[in-house]
């Protein structure tokens, strides 16, 4: 299926792995695939992405790494229908959650949210709310319901999954605003975990923080990807070796629309890319 805001015509073309954990209870859906299939975005008459392809394996972290302007954030963002947001953006192609095109005429927005969650790169807590409702305030946004007694249940548990619990249990009603900036990171990533994601899109989710807290989030990271599908954004090679089990990496060269250039799993692309231009970025020949 093909899901555009304006006509275009397309032709078609086209390690590391992670410790191993002990097994857990995975959501009621179970662990999501999600797939690209040859998606292009537009920017007005501007060309950001051109045929993209790729699949984000199950319970795994997948790494979408290369140079700034090469279309990673904005691939992150159709991944949730966020794109579609912005006025003069378009874009073609379908994107698959096991199977299922979240595109779909028949599939409502807040579904694709509530399976598909995101944090950004700066850390975005309601300042004016407490902790404790920030933890809460996606199931309101989604217009998810829960029983009284099962919210504190929840928030816990949440809080302890984003990697929080022991440094706020004793001050949940606290202003979420009030925390440090690693801990208002993990504080979003608690809030998007409430409604149950099946995939957790992540932008940058470091780049503003100090080494202790990326190391804090990296390990939660880690741990997530037992339950939920990771895919994150970084600049920083050296975390997405540390984090990933697959990578991706995008380039657009000369002023051309962003493309993958080469992916796959993270120790081979990082040890033995196949493609010189993989190489020559991996080992910080330009970027």
């Amino acid at each position: 299926m093909t899901v555009t805001t304006e006509e275009r015509s397309l032709n078609s073309d086209e390690t590391r792995v992670l410790p191993s954990v002990p097994a857990v209870e995975t959501p009621a859906g179970g662990l999501a695939e999600i797939r690209a299939n040859d998606v292009s975005a537009w920017f007005g008459n501007h060309k950001v992405l051109d045929r993209v392809s790729l699949t984000m394996d199950a319970g795994a972290v997948t790494a979408l790494i290369g140079p700034s302007g090469c279309g990673k954030s904005t691939f992150l963002r159709i991944l949730n229908r966020m794109h579609e947001l912005i006025p003069s953006a378009s874009l073609a192609g379908s994107v698959e959650l096991d199977g299922q095109d979240i595109y779909d005429a028949a599939r409502k927005l807040t579904d694709a949210r509530r399976s598909i969650g995101m944090v950004f790169q700066k850390p975005n807590p309601f300042p004016a709310m407490s902790i404790r409702e920030n933890v809460l305030a996606g199931l309101k946004l989604t217009g998810t319901r829960i029983n009284k007694s099962d919210r504190d249940d929840l928030v816990e548990s949440c809080l302890v999954k984003g990697g929080l619990w022991n440094e706020v249990k004793n001050r949940l009603d606290a202003p979420g605003g009030g925390l440090s900036g690693g801990q208002q990171q993990r504080l979003c990533i608690a809030r998007s975990l409430a409604i149950k994601p099946r995939v957790l899109l992540m932008d940058e989710p470091c780049s503003a923080l100090d080494p202790t807290s990326t190391r804090v989030i990296e390990e939660t990271m880690l741990d997530l990807a037992r339950e939920v599908t990771i895919v994150i954004v970084t600049h920083n090679m050296q975390q997405a070796a540390r984090v990933s089990s697959k990578c991706a990496f995008f380039l657009a060269a000369q002023g051309t629309p962003g493309v993958v250039v080469e992916h796959g799993d993270t120790g081979a692309m990082f040890g033995n890319p196949q493609d010189s231009r993989t190489a020559d970025y991996v080992n910080g020949r330009f970027g």
